[in-house]
């Protein structure tokens, strides 16, 4: 008999099952918000900047953890598709900030009714009670897991 633990043991696990979960959850989103022509990325770049007032590329990328070059690429599809705009910073002119247009509010609202339609297909099976614990227990974790 062998010491190594099996696939029961991988499938009991907290983290296997919200990787396989959050890759199919990840699809669904993306195939969603895909019909507007955006990306799961896109969606994030817009609610950051609807989370708070206008920001530069480099605070983007440094409050979402990604490259710089990331930012610059997603706000050129986004300007491109009129949903932000880049404005110079009156105090620093070599800053521009990117601030959201009506544009990008409209596709925001579609990418949040987006996530609430894969959201209601994958809790399908769930109640009102364990759907509500679910969230409230992902979001704690989330929040654990921001660095301080």
């Amino acid at each position: 008999m062998s010491d190594v633990k099996g696939a029961a043991a991988l499938r009991a696990t907290l983290v296997f099952n919200l990787g396989t979960l959050g890759a199919l959850a990840s699809d669904r989103f993306a195939a969603r918000v895909e019909t507007v022509g955006l990306k799961p990325k896109h969606a994030g770049l817009l609610a950051a900047l609807d989370a708070g007032s206008g920001a530069s590329q480099q605070e983007l990328a440094a409050r979402l953890g990604v490259a710089p070059s990331l930012i610059v690429v997603l706000a050129d599809q986004l300007q491109a598709l009129g949903a932000v705009e880049r404005v110079r910073d009156p105090q620093d002119r070599r800053r521009q900030v990117l601030t959201l247009t009506a544009e990008g509010h409209r596709l925001l609202a579609r990418c949040a009714e987006a996530a609430e339609e894969a959201d209601a297909e994958l809790t399908a099976g769930l109640g009102d009670a364990q759907r509500t614990a679910l969230a409230d227990a992902l979001r704690a974790l989330g929040e654990q897991q921001v660095p301080q």
